[in-house]
């Protein structure tokens, strides 16, 4: 700030106030009380949307939290054992590297973790950083030799047990988590959106149509009126898949 009013400029154009409530409007002010001409608000929801998940943090001390899963057409979220882990194709899992290396923690819960066995890293993305590992668990065992406690990464593995998801995340903000991917399984997605805890969704739809129940549990809406939203929804098709982001 200061070295904005001290090197002579006349006028400063911001996009979006920053919304951290210990000084929120204080930088306008100042420059104002300088003599600068300020003119604030400019592409405003763009420029918010920058910076979506600090915005949230910031106020709420609660991390920006993104609903991922690759999923068939009507629901599935995994083969049938022996055929394999993946719906998607290869090109969307390049693109879930991608949002892997945007956040700052991706959360699994433990039976995830017993069926697949994932590393949960972010791979063929340079320059990438690796996020924190959060487990979600009750009193269950889990494998002590899963990769994400045996990996160069374990250090950055937390587990919870016995926490709701919404304490989780709340210890998590504490930590200076600002964003969470939540990439399952069904049993834990279900209860992130019966909570109404998403801010965000990225599904990967491919071109199957198993049968079957739904696999995404939890409670659901009991009306339509009573159901999530989606809002902005944006879509990409990713060869074959069709990847589908959007607002909650």
């Amino acid at each position: 700030m200061d070295a904005i009013i001290g090197n002579g400029f006349a006028r400063v154009v911001i996009g979006a106030i920053d919304p951290n409530p210990a000084h929120a409007g204080r930088g306008v002010e100042m420059l104002r009380a300088a003599g600068l001409d300020v003119m604030a608000g400019v592409l405003a929801g763009e420029s918010r949307a920058l910076n979506v998940a600090f915005n949230k943090w910031i106020v709420t001390g609660v991390p920006f939290v993104i609903a991922k899963a690759a999923l068939s057409i009507d629901g599935r979220l995994t083969r049938p054992p022996g055929e394999g882990q993946w719906l998607s194709n290869a090109a969307s899992r390049a693109d879930a590297h991608r949002l892997r290396a945007s956040v700052d923690a991706v959360l699994i819960g433990a039976g995830t973790l017993r069926a697949d066995n994932p590393r949960l890293t972010v791979r063929g993305v340079r320059n990438a950083r690796q996020p924190r590992r959060v487990i979600v668990a009750g009193r269950e065992r889990l494998p002590k030799d899963a990769n994400v406690f045996t990996d160069e990464h374990r250090a950055r593995t937390l587990v919870y047990r016995e926490k709701s998801l919404r304490a989780v995340l709340r210890d998590l903000g504490k930590r200076q988590i600002t964003s969470v991917l939540i990439e399952g399984g069904g049993r834990v997605l279900g209860a992130a959106f019966d909570q109404r805890l998403v801010d965000g969704v990225h599904f990967y739809l491919a071109p199957l149509f198993c049968g079957g129940p739904d696999v995404i549990g939890g409670r659901g809406a009991a009306s339509t009126s009573a159901s999530v939203e989606l809002k902005n929804a944006r879509y990409l098709k990713i060869g074959d898949d069709l990847c589908l982001s959007a607002d909650c």
